[in-house]
């Protein structure tokens, strides 16, 4: 059967990305042009702006499968697990797929890009799945009674996320020698058990 024009142009779409991903993880992202991609998936500038506006919109939209990730881990998470334990086993899964699919060069521009005033910013963005998933995680504490019903939710999801870039951070920066699961599972493991023994003694 012939394919139609719509599904040739997600085909195009995806023969791009995937191409594009490779050079960007061979060579590094800023040692990549549009037009080698363009020449490596023998495709044309034309098509590649038909579907993306920068090289920039690639790794950001390899970027939000992490959200896909987060969705689909969740679901597997034990129902009787604790606030500190639900976070925790979170955050372990994000590094890990941080570390092990996006890699740090990836990491590496998507901080760059946070930068970027004009670009499109997934630190800021309140409507990514991360930051309902810690929602819906502060949410459950205070029903079973492990937070308090005065605890500002939105404000603790800020510094729970923040934890998180923190860590990337400085794995970014001390690079390989940086135990980024470890010092992750660290930072946070301070944080909660600050932020619980707070809520007890209110």
């Amino acid at each position: 059967m012939k394919k139609t024009r719509k599904e040739q142009a997600q085909e195009t779409k995806k023969h791009i990305y995937l191409t594009a991903l490779k050079l960007f993880e061979t060579k590094g992202f800023d040692q990549v042009t549009v037009d080698e991609i363009v020449q490596k998936s023998k495709s044309s500038k034309g098509a590649f702006y038909g579907h993306f506006s920068s090289k920039y919109d690639i790794f950001l939209e390899k970027f939000k499968e992490i959200d896909h990730f987060y969705e689909e881990f969740t679901t597997t998470l034990p129902a009787n697990l604790s606030f500190k334990e639900r976070v925790i086993s979170l955050i372990d899964a994000q590094m890990k797929y941080l570390k092990d699919d996006l890699g740090m060069d990836l990491m590496r521009s998507v901080y760059k890009s946070g930068l970027i005033e004009n670009e499109e910013n997934f630190f800021t963005n309140s409507e990514r799945e991360l930051y309902k998933i810690l929602h819906s995680f502060i949410q459950k504490a205070i029903n079973d009674g492990e937070l308090s019903v005065q605890i500002n939710i939105q404000q603790t999801v800020i510094y729970i996320s923040r934890c998180m870039r923190g860590s990337l951070y400085d794995w970014l920066v001390y690079g390989k020698d940086f135990d980024l699961l470890q010092e992750s599972k660290g930072f946070i493991d301070i944080f909660l058990d600050g932020l619980l023994t707070k809520e007890k003694s209110k």
